[in-house]
């Protein structure tokens, strides 16, 4: 009796891939020069932005008229030049991106933890509940975004938190899709059979044994979506809809640019190509975890 309970009680932990010398090689002979120059990348935008006030300390919405329309390098007192206004684009440069990157960081946290515990209940649950979720995610994927995101701006402004939310409203469906079905493929497993007849809760199975399980591929989407997100706040604030100004961000600088791109191309420009950096990185970092950890997300 007790090797019986001994060995029910083991086939309710399903291991863990183990780091072997096999699977370490896999993970270095995956590392090529195109992850790390992404990896340099990220890395040095994201201690630019943070340490913005260190590089370039100053008021991003200050003004100097006189030096308005100043070209890059023309002008020490403003390395990468001035906008229509007289304002730093360095200074407003490394905030707009800390903004940016808060927005990306901020609505995936919200949209994985939103999504993932939608997926489980409704992978597990199954029945009426699994119909309800599915619907609203059919539901919310069918939406056009844009026109969602302006009616929504012009019912609760646009503010810094809305914008949050609705980046979050829009991931949250493909982490549940993601996440449901790969708990369909997991729940009729023999370690979560075992845990039942064990008599474990529904949470413990939903956390012990089932998100443990598909860790990687939640891991995978998240860091693929913080690129997405930051692209998807850069456009809504391309469009008025986003980052309000005097507040800086990617997506209203490029916006701030148009009609002087003629004349001052940096307006514009320099926001466009550390936004496409940013991204590229994210993307490639994101398809080699995929390639390593060997996950399906889509």
């Amino acid at each position: 009796m007790t090797a019986q309970k001994t060995l029910v009680a083991n086939l309710t932990q399903r291991p863990l891939p183990v780091e072997t010398p096999a699977s370490h090689q896999r993970w270095m002979m995956q590392i090529n020069g195109v992850v790390i120059v992404a990896f340099i990348v990220l890395m040095l935008i994201v201690l630019a932005v943070l340490l913005a006030e260190v590089i370039a300390p100053g008021d991003p919405t200050a003004q100097s008229l006189r030096a308005r329309l100043t070209a890059p390098f023309a002008n020490p007192d403003f390395p990468l030049g001035t906008d229509g206004t007289g304002r730093d684009l360095l200074i407003r440069l490394l905030h707009g991106g800390r903004v940016s990157l808060f927005i990306g960081v901020a609505a995936t946290l919200i949209g994985t933890l939103v999504g993932v515990a939608l997926g489980l209940v409704s992978g597990y649950a199954r029945g009426w509940l699994d119909e309800v979720i599915s619907y609203l995610a059919e539901v919310q994927l069918s939406l056009p975004f844009v026109l969602l995101a302006v009616a929504v701006a012009l019912v609760l402004g646009r503010s810094l938190v809305v914008l949050i939310g609705l980046a979050a409203f829009s991931t949250w469906p493909i982490y549940a899709r993601v996440v449901r079905g790969e708990v369909l493929s997991l729940r009729e497993r023999e370690f979560v059979v075992a845990a039942r007849a064990l008599g474990a809760g529904t949470y413990r199975i939903l956390s012990h044994h089932l998100l443990r399980n598909i860790a990687a591929p939640i891991l995978v989407l998240a860091t693929i979506n913080i690129g997405r997100i930051i692209l998807l706040e850069s456009g809504l604030s391309f469009l008025g809809i986003g980052i309000q100004p005097p507040t800086p961000s990617w997506g209203n600088m490029i916006s701030d640019g148009r009609e002087v791109l003629p004349v001052a191309w940096w307006i514009s420009t320099l926001p466009a190509l550390a936004l496409m950096a940013l991204t590229l990185a994210i993307g490639t970092l994101g398809d080699w975890l995929r390639d390593v950890l060997d996950v399906a997300v889509g």
